[in-house]
Parts: structure tokens; C-alpha cells; sequence
């Protein structure tokens, strides 16, 4: 058992430093990359595994694709394969972030850069969208699901309508997300049991 965790920290490793590497736009933007390479080229993880850790990574502090990694890390290789994913998803961002900031003023003044930025804000938009509607497959067509939709969407609408803070609309929602679970838990193992 240890020798096969011991296979996988180099692939770990690997894969996340990858995606640290080539993905632009936050840690958001990683997510459909994540998805592809740990869901359907590696297949390590289920789609509905996929989004159980997505669901934990974002109601955990910090940010997404740093708990991701992390998580995904642990699933595959244990503690060893938790550090080895996180410093490959980090490694690209402060190697890459400490050799701009050296040239920071002269690389920002080229035009070229500002549009490359520019276009690439679209294609992150895009990759999100693919993402979005790849994980809602694995998510169940129930009550619950539509009722939790429902209040995430007006929430959303209130954030970007009103002065809303984000920090306590988001701390509302986890522990609203956490009572229904646990509510429609309770009455899937009341029925059960009636059965």
C-alpha cells in the first residue's frame, strides 16, 4: 500500500504542477483543468467524487485551487500525496510571480501583454462555463438541489446588485447548505428505515 501511495506522489506532483503552469485567471480557472486531467485523463477521481471536493475546497479558507490540489492530493496519496500535489499546483505561481515582479513596469507597458490579458479574462470565462455545466451532471435532480440553486442564484444577484458583504453571505450560505443536507440525510434515512 505504501509503495503504490509512493507511485503516485511523482504524478501528483507532476499533473498539478501542470495545471499551476499553464492556467491563467485564478484559481477558478483551474477547476475545468483539474476536472479533465484528475477526472477523465487519469481518471483518479469520479465526477461526483470531483465535485464533493470542489463543494469542501470552496467553503474552506483559502484559495480554491490550493485546497483542491490538496484534497485530491490527499484522496490519491495520503498526507505525502496532499504536500506533493499542493507544491506542484503553487510552485509555477511563485516561480512565475517572482520573475515578473522583478521586470513588472517594463513587461505591463507592452501592449501585446495588456491584450494577451484582455483575452485571455474571455477564455476563463469559458472554461468555468464548461466546467459549471460538466459538474452539474453529477449533481442530483432532487428538491434539494433546485432549492440550494435557487438561493446561490438570488444570492449572487444580491451580491452584484447590492452592497452586500461577501464574507457573511458566504458564511450564511455554507451553514444553510450544511442544515439542509443534514435535514434531507435525516428524512432519506427515516424513509429508509420505515422501509
Amino acid at each position: 500500500m505504501k509503495e503504490k501511495k509512493f507511485k503516485t506522489w511523482w504524478p501528483l506532483f507532476y499533473t498539478f504542477f501542470k495545471i499551476g503552469l499553464f492556467t491563467f485567471g485564478g484559481g477558478a480557472a483551474m477547476i475545468p483543468i483539474v476536472q479533465m486531467e484528475v477526472v477523465e485523463k487519469k481518471k483518479w477521481l469520479t465526477l461526483k467524487e470531483m465535485s464533493n471536493i470542489l463543494a469542501v475546497s470552496e467553503a474552506t479558507p483559502g484559495p480554491i485551487a490550493i485546497n483542491t490540489s490538496t484534497y485530491v492530493g490527499y484522496k490519491i496519496g495520503g498526507v505525502m500525496g496532499a504536500i506533493c500535489a499542493t507544491l506542484g499546483c503553487a510552485l509555477p505561481s511563485f516561480i512565475i510571480i517572482s520573475i515578473i515582479s522583478l521586470f513588472y513596469e517594463a513587461f505591463m507597458s507592452f501592449e501585446v501583454v495588456n491584450n494577451a490579458f484582455k483575452g485571455l479574462r474571455v477564455a476563463v470565462i469559458l472554461l468555468l462555463a464548461i466546467a459549471i455545466i460538466s459538474l452539474a451532471k453529477a449533481v442530483p435532480r432532487n428538491w434539494v438541489s433546485y432549492v440550494l440553486f435557487g438561493i446561490s442564484f438570488i444570492s449572487m444577484v444580491l451580491l452584484s446588485a447590492f452592497d452586500v458583504s461577501f464574507s457573511w453571505m458566504s458564511i450564511i450560505l455554507i451553514l444553510l447548505g450544511i442544515i439542509v443536507g443534514v435535514v434531507w440525510e435525516a428524512i432519506k434515512y427515516r424513509k429508509e428505515k420505515k422501509e
